[in-house]
């Protein structure tokens, strides 16, 4: 094919690991400058602390902008993609190129603007829409798959086809606008919980720059992505209250949900799965005996918060996918009377 490249895009996505963890560390080299910047008070679990106290049009037209013309040309790329070249290879495209030198490019347009502006969209929008955003991705992701690698141990439950064509359509607009929003909320500063966030915002960049390459849909591959909101948020809880904090809950809530669904579409045998219930059992109990198995229930949580988003999210969208799939077999119609 004349689109395609001859670099295996499974050859990149090992480059691109590598790649992510030194681009995290010259952003830490960099964001050294950024230590001296007067910061308004903390003022609680709602408030974002990395924020100018006097704002100016200028700061915030900066990070909007640059969020903005990073979103364009991300869903341009996606439209190009999907309109021009809908199957998956397992050389790189063109088109995936551009995208990694556009995120490239994006990456070092925001660490210049936190340097010269310092603040990102945080000025102007909730903590919440942040971190919602990321649920939501991974809400989605739970949904398309659940034909796959089903919900609770490999059963799928009862989505409408019509949601899961219209999610596998156009999820790829949904995650790019999570990911990009999310890295522009922040400015580019070097926290130890910054920078974790930053290297896992890089590697879901990476990811979406992949589409229809066989790199795109490795099961291992997108499973490790899904799992690293578990160290994420391990670690910041760690971080911001210590070893006696909330970190078990966000730890083992993550891994329930693995341990329910994700593990299921990994081809593991019945033996192995249940050695990784067993593991994961026996440390949730061995941490909890120390902490009081009374608060073992707060494990729950993050499973059930996104299983019930999911459910609510099927609801909402499934009567905009039961019009867009009669339109689209209409048109079909309509094409086939043609010829």
């Amino acid at each position: 094919m004349a689109n395609e490249t001859p670099f295996r895009s499974e050859r990149a996505l090992i480059l691109a690991v590598p790649a992510v963890a030194v681009l995290t560390g010259l952003v830490w080299l960099l964001g050294q400058g950024l230590n001296d910047v007067t910061l308004r008070p903390d003022q609680g679990a709602s408030w974002y602390y990395w924020q100018l106290p006097e704002p100016t049009a200028w700061t915030r037209l900066s990070a909007w902008f640059g969020y903005a013309a990073h979103q364009i040309v991300s869903w341009g790329l996606i439209w190009w993609a999907q309109t021009h070249t809908r199957r998956y290879t397992r050389g790189l495209k063109r088109v995936n190129v551009a995208a990694l030198a556009a995120n490239l490019g994006f990456i070092g347009l925001h660490e210049s603007q936190t340097h010269l502006f310092y603040d990102g969209l945080a000025q102007d929008v909730s903590i919440f829409s942040s971190q919602g955003s990321v649920v939501l991705l991974l809400v989605v992701v739970l949904l398309m798959e659940n034909r796959r690698r089903g919900l609770v141990a490999g059963k799928p439950v009862p989505i409408p086809a019509a949601v899961m064509d219209f999610a596998r359509r156009y999820h790829g607009y949904l995650f790019s606008w999570a990911i990009i929003y999310t890295f522009w909320y922040h400015p580019m500063v070097t926290t130890s919980g910054h920078l974790i966030g930053f290297f896992y915002m890089f590697l879901l960049l990476v990811q979406s720059s992949l589409m229809f390459t066989t790199a795109h849909t490795n099961r291992w591959w997108t499973v490790s992505l899904e799992l690293m909101v578990a160290v994420h948020g391990t670690l910041v809880a760690v971080m911001n209250s210590g070893p006696d904090g909330a970190w078990p809950k966000f730890l083992f809530g993550f891994l329930a949900v693995f341990v329910i669904t994700q593990m299921h579409g990994l081809g593991l045998g019945a033996a192995t799965r249940w050695s990784v219930f067993a593991g994961y059992l026996a440390l949730l109990l061995y941490v909890y005996a120390g902490r009081g198995l009374q608060h073992v229930h707060e494990v729950l949580r993050v499973p059930m918060a996104e299983y019930l988003v999911m459910a609510v999210l099927v609801l909402l969208l499934w009567p905009v996918a039961a019009v867009w799939q009669r339109r689209r077999l209409s048109r079909r119609s309509v094409d086939q009377a043609r010829l």
